[in-house]
């Protein structure tokens, strides 16, 4: 009976030993909280509330308008519980499509939206994600930016799931907008044209291109963005100027140097208009 008790107490003691070598439990998500970021420690998955998000305003982001619209009518629409699509924001880089997401959130968080931010590797974690914000009175964004994959990556998968392909349905207080240079999100090849079909007078797509089609076709929006007229950026260029505090900048003294700078980037976004203002701003601090 000692050697039992003994055993008992020692096999006690060992899982307490264990028990602290293992990683703890997440704690309960800040839910006062506006912005959250994914984040993973010790093999678990917890939402970790941003103190400090970026706070971008609508106003600040110029030649938009159309697609600035569309999202907040379809954000409003969620925010009223009504209809409303998963949006992929795609096109050229630097033109605002992650600027955009920030600051349409920004403008609708005190009206009860909520943004998570995931990279596309933590995309496999969406399950627990669901678990965590299902039953939860806010309404959720789920922003993933710069989405690329390839076809047999478990993120595809685990994304393609949650958007309308797994039986275990979404939230309704939950939707998911994601921005990519591709439309489809995937790379495309010349070769997987080639598998194209004429049935009956019809063009059908082959395996390889419908595969890569049927992600983005899940997203009820796809919203596009393309690079700047000249004069677009410019005027992106001088907004940003006057946001900076620069000394009345003269048209025909920032404009060529502004078309200069995006030239030598190969780019008239406005990425690039935004870093171009940085720096004539912060030179024309040290003239004066």
């Amino acid at each position: 009976m000692t050697d039992a008790r003994d055993l008992m107490e020692r096999a006690a003691r060992l899982l307490d030993r264990v028990e602290a070598l293992l990683p703890k439990a997440p704690a309960e998500p800040d839910w006062e909280a506006q912005a959250f970021r994914w984040r993973r420690l010790g093999g678990r998955g917890h939402l970790r509330a941003l103190a400090h998000p970026q706070r971008l305003a609508l106003d600040d982001l110029l030649c938009l308008d159309r697609q600035k619209a569309e999202i907040l009518r379809n954000s409003r629409q969620f925010l009223a519980g009504r209809g409303a699509n998963n949006i992929l924001l795609w096109g050229s880089r630097g033109t605002g499509k992650s600027s955009l997401i920030k600051a349409i959130f920004n403008s609708l968080c005190d009206q009860g939206l909520r943004l998570i931010e995931m990279d596309k590797d933590e995309l496999v974690d969406l399950p627990e994600v669901l678990d965590l914000i299902h039953g939860r009175p806010e309404r959720f964004v789920i922003f993933c930016d710069d989405l690329s994959f390839d076809a047999n990556e478990s993120s595809f998968k685990a994304l393609k799931a949650v958007l309308e392909g797994s039986l275990n349905a979404a939230p309704d207080n939950l939707l998911i907008y994601a921005t990519s240079n591709r439309r489809h999100l995937l790379p495309e090849f010349q070769r997987e044209n080639r598998e194209a079909a004429l049935i009956d007078g019809e063009i059908h797509p082959g395996e390889g291109v419908e595969e890569k089609i049927s992600l983005s076709d899940r997203f009820g929006l796809w919203i596009a963005f393309h690079p700047f007229a000249q004069d677009q950026y410019l005027a992106i260029v001088h907004h940003w100027l006057g946001r900076l505090g620069a000394a009345n900048p003269a048209p025909e003294t920032v404009d060529p140097a502004a078309l200069r700078w995006a030239l030598q980037r190969g780019s008239r976004s406005g990425r690039t208009a935004w870093q171009f203002a940085r720096d004539w701003a912060g030179r024309d601090s040290d003239a004066s």
